[in-house]
């Protein structure tokens, strides 16, 4: 699994242009699932993901989480961050997990927020969604499962 988390001030995410998640301060979270994830693995990324200390403190060094600054979480699936595009100028989705496998797991990442203490909003997986955020910083990470010890 590959999550890309932004630290915000606001986001939301809509669909047919009607706002379905919405979040102030907090992570905005870009879910992407590849075909060797595991339930073992999505549990593993939301602990290390929910637990970032990415929000600064009075010394303005990055040493607060989520709980810290009283966060919010907006969850959104996207296959695309599972493109190729190492061949040609259309990227391949062929490591992108068919929506059988990535669903449940999808599903796990929110339940396993809930577990957390982070109850999340979220976006609709498959959906046509529009995604809006005020990046704070800006402060982006990439945390991808295979890179987790």
């Amino acid at each position: 699994m590959r999550a890309v988390v932004t630290r915000v001030r606001e986001a939301s995410v809509t669909i047919d242009g009607e706002i379905v998640g919405q979040i102030g301060r907090g992570f905005l979270i870009l879910l992407g699932v590849t075909q060797e994830d595991t339930p073992a693995l999505c549990r593993k990324l939301a602990e290390k993901v929910l637990g970032l200390r990415i929000f600064t403190d009075e010394n303005y060094k990055m040493n607060l989480g989520l709980g810290d600054v009283g966060g919010s979480v907006l969850v959104v699936s996207q296959f695309t961050l599972y493109g190729d595009c190492s061949h040609g100028r259309r990227p391949n989705f062929l490591a992108a997990a068919g929506p059988e496998q990535a669903v449940p797991l999808y599903e796990q990442f929110l339940q396993e927020c809930e577990r957390l203490g982070f109850p999340p909003q979220h976006g609709q997986f498959g959906a046509h969604m529009q995604v809006a955020s005020v990046n704070d910083g800006p402060v982006t990470m990439i945390v991808d499962t295979k890179d987790l010890k």
